[in-house]
């Protein structure tokens, strides 16, 4: 017990026994006993009062001259509330720190409430979105961004990283968005990605020129070099050299036609559109190929569903053919293939191929579908393979609302998993009586 508690107990007792003496002394104990406790009550009763009454004014107001239990409560209230007032000016002057380290951000940013409301935003969101300040302040963010892709990123939360947008402001002006959660808040970054998109932009259109006008002359060429390697009269010095040039063209021609397949689906920045497509049939047709290019190679199909997807048939077929050709290039003659199509519990499809070829390592899995990426340069030209197998696969599956996932064990072989979105996936019946 500390030591204000132990004095009062100590004066309340001493005045009892006082009482208690007088009572004896002068009769009517009780009555003793009663005007004490009557006069301690009172004195406490006081103390409390001047206490409330410093508590309501102690703004401007000192605080009472007290003893004992009642002196140590003002001490206690009046560190806490010293202690509050530093904390007080200490989270003030970080926030006012903080804004102004955020104003001078070369990119926006805006605090949202968990409706999307708008709390507070620095100047470059506001000169980027066309923002006002209070007089926008609790207005939904999709009030001022109404693009469907926008929308439906907030609504996932912000969940599938950034998310590149064209502002309809006349100005062409590209922004990245990325939206944050924090606990029961949302961060909004925004980015001016005007430079970078334009730069994108006229990449891609000097791919699509280039390859397009590459196209003729290869076609040129290789009709030349496969008549010199069926004329019986070339001079067997000639032959090895000829079909190597003749390899070679074909191998520009495969890249040239993947770069336009790739410039087409990247040009046309919409969905596949919503054709029934067989994928029975289509994973059928995979495995006769596989099965061509290695007789020895063992290929299995399970076929779990026979829904049809929805989609561009030339796309499908794309993305399981190039899983295909990848797992017979990296699997040895004695290795196994495994095609396999089936309906997730989501409602969604799902298309595997895996192999117990050569695996992949960690480390590349995630730049397996850049451009031209390869994880060995040497065993990669040795197949002959493009580059953009995977990069195709990745763009075809965006435009048809599917992912793609990539499981490698070195040594011992890949797997590698399509899913679509069960808006994709339509019965066999259904498929048929569209026909």
């Amino acid at each position: 017990m500390n030591q204000p508690w132990s004095f009062a107990l100590v004066r309340l007792a001493g005045a009892l026994v006082v009482a208690a003496t007088l009572g004896l002394v002068f009769g009517a104990i009780e009555w003793w006993l009663v005007g004490v406790l009557s006069a301690y009550l009172v004195q406490q009763l006081a103390a409390l009062y001047r206490v409330h009454r410093w508590l309501r004014r102690r703004s401007y107001e000192l605080p009472p001259d007290l003893g004992g239990v009642w002196g140590d409560v003002v001490a206690l209230v009046g560190r806490i509330y010293r202690r509050k007032q530093h904390h007080k000016r200490r989270s003030f002057e970080l926030l006012r720190e903080f804004r102004r380290l955020v104003a001078a951000m070369p990119d926006g940013v805006a605090l949202l409430s968990r409706d999307l409301e708008l709390q507070w935003f620095n100047r470059k969101a506001a000169r980027l979105l066309g923002l006002q300040r209070k007089v926008d302040y609790g207005v939904r963010i999709d009030n001022f961004l109404r693009h469907p892709d926008f929308v439906a990123y907030a609504r996932r939360g912000g969940e599938g990283g950034s998310l590149v947008l064209r502002l309809p402001d006349g100005d062409d002006r590209h922004v990245s968005l990325r939206l944050i959660r924090a606990d029961e808040q949302f961060v909004l970054l925004v980015r001016d990605v005007t430079h970078e998109a334009r730069v994108e932009a006229m990449r891609k259109d000097f791919v699509a020129n280039a390859s397009h006008e590459l196209r003729s002359p290869l076609t040129i060429v290789s009709g030349y070099l496969d008549q010199l390697v069926e004329d019986p009269s070339l001079d067997l010095a000639w032959r090895e050299p000829v079909e190597e040039m003749r390899r070679q063209a074909l191998r520009m021609r495969a890249i040239v036609d993947d770069l336009l397949e790739l410039s087409r689906m990247e040009a046309s920045g919409e969905a596949a559109p919503m054709n029934p497509v067989d994928m029975g049939a289509v994973l059928a047709l995979a495995r006769k190929d596989a099965l061509a290019a290695g007789p020895s190679r063992r290929v299995d199909l399970a076929l779990e569903t026979d829904a049809s997807l929805l989609g561009a048939e030339g796309e499908l077929h794309s993305i399981v053919s190039n899983l295909v050709s990848n797992a017979v290039k990296f699997t040895p003659p004695d290795g196994r293939i495994a095609l396999r199509y089936w309906l997730g519990v989501d409602g969604g499809a799902h298309i595997s191929v895996a192999d117990t070829g050569v695996g992949i390592a960690r480390v590349h899995l995630p730049r397996l579908t850049e451009r031209f990426y390869r994880v060995d340069q040497g065993r990669a030209r040795q197949h002959g393979g493009s580059g953009l197998g995977l990069a195709i696969v990745k763009h075809a599956l965006q435009r048809h609302g599917g992912q793609l996932s990539i499981e490698s064990v070195e040594g011992e072989g890949s797997t590698f998993t399509c899913h679509f979105p069960a808006t994709r996936v339509v019965t066999r019946e259904a498929a048929l009586a569209t026909h």
